[in-house]
């Protein structure tokens, strides 16, 4: 199924890998080929959304950038855009596949679906070759690294704000990859509930996301936030001690309840009276390589609120953000290196109905296949009482699971 959607120019694959968590909707879903699509000027994104989603009343896949921001606040993108995802792309796919159980539904626009069942049955897989020599580069030195994070504790000092999540980049030029090979050995190594692959013409985004950024189901939102993350064992009694160190942790347990703050705060603009309910603060949840720190925030949308409404409230997430959200992505823009783009932004989809579940894009790959340019980032929560040096290995520990399938 898989190497038949990435066949076609558009395609969005969303797999939740079977984790039965609470707020889970569907657990695969495949969509090829953009009979309808909306990808506006950037700057221009915002405005026409909603009557793009009115129109179409059917399934829509696609995504939301973290650039976006520079039309919810007077903000700026100064940094240059190496992979080119638009601000905002949704698409109207021709053929939508999906996988409950030991049950697949195929539905189609234009063909039929038992022919595009017989076309996925004979779709050849190849065998997975290895990717050949990548030279990974970091935008940031250890030392530089440590040198910002102490920078950033200054202005939390001065009181510019309280926590900044602070990413870096890895990359690598002149380099091609399999994207469908690559995305299949992440995810063999690396599942996740919200992972995705996801091509947008010569864009590529390979995602092992464990996090949600917002869903909708009737009036109801849920927001699950991640602060909060220590690395996973062998050893079983280990794994139990770092799982209660996390639970524990004075610092990450801070990081957290400020992001389920700011987003209490965020949903409290768009969601009725006393409604914004935190259902679950601190839940510690496990993953291959991590043991993460989970909350889960929801309310109940207001009458007549719109997905424009929704995003100018919500968007970008407070996790990838920080708090103040406006000051910290002022302070994001001065002191990182390399626009996000697509990274920290969100992917999912809008059903007919109007509902919609989208992730956060963190552990993920982006590829331009045209300039040959691949690129990941990964970041942590920024407090005053951080440890640069923690925090950097906080940030090699995030990317291992990809260093480990380019590598």
């Amino acid at each position: 199924m898989l190497y038949w959607l990435q066949q076609h120019s558009i395609c969005c694959f969303l797999d939740n890998n079977q984790y039965q968590y609470a707020h889970n909707r569907l657990e695969c879903l495949g969509a090829a080929g953009a009979i309808n699509s909306f990808a506006p000027e950037k700057g221009d994104a915002l405005q026409d959304l909603d009557k793009f989603c009115n129109q179409q009343n059917d399934w829509l896949f696609g995504h939301f950038a973290y650039d976006l921001k520079n039309e919810i606040e007077p903000l700026v993108s100064s940094h240059p855009d190496n992979i080119g995802f638009p601000d905002i792309f949704l698409f109207q796919p021709e053929t939508i596949i999906q996988l409950q159980q030991n049950k697949a539904t195929i539905s189609c626009i234009n063909n039929q679906p038992a022919l595009v069942f017989k076309q996925i049955s004979e779709t050849e897989v190849p065998v997975i070759s290895n990717n050949g020599s990548i030279n990974i580069q970091a935008r940031l030195n250890r030392q530089e690294y440590i040198n910002t994070i102490e920078e950033l504790r200054q202005h939390i000092l001065r009181g510019d704000c309280y926590e900044m999540n602070f990413c870096m980049e890895f990359f690598a030029e002149h380099s091609t990859i399999q994207p469908v090979a690559v995305y299949q050995q992440l995810n063999a190594l690396s599942p996740n509930p919200f992972s995705c692959f996801y091509r947008v013409n010569h864009n590529y985004l390979l995602c092992a996301s464990p996090e949600r950024f917002l869903q909708k189901t009737g009036n109801k939102l849920i927001s699950q936030p991640i602060k909060g993350t220590i690395q996973r064992s062998a050893d079983n009694i280990q794994d139990e001690q770092n799982k209660d160190y996390l639970l524990q942790s004075t610092k990450e347990r801070s990081e957290n309840v400020m992001v389920v703050d700011l987003v209490r705060n965020d949903l409290s603009k768009i969601c009725t009276e006393n409604s914004v309910q935190v259902e679950e603060l601190f839940g510690i949840y496990s993953f291959p390589q991590l043991h993460q720190m989970i909350s889960t925030i929801t309310g109940t949308l207001q009458p007549g609120i719109s997905m424009t409404n929704i995003l100018r409230a919500t968007f970008p997430m407070g996790s990838m953000t920080g708090a103040p959200k406006k000051r910290v992505m002022q302070l994001i823009e001065q002191y990182e290196h390399t626009r996000r783009g697509i990274f920290s932004g969100a992917v999912g989809y809008i059903t007919p109905d109007n509902n919609f579940d989208f992730n956060v894009v963190i552990r993920s790959i982006m590829y331009n296949a045209n300039n040959q340019y691949l690129s990941y980032q990964v970041g942590s929560g920024i407090t005053f009482y951080s440890n640069a040096d923690q925090e950097y290995e906080e940030c090699l520990l995030k990317a291992k699971a990809i260093e480990k399938v380019l590598q």
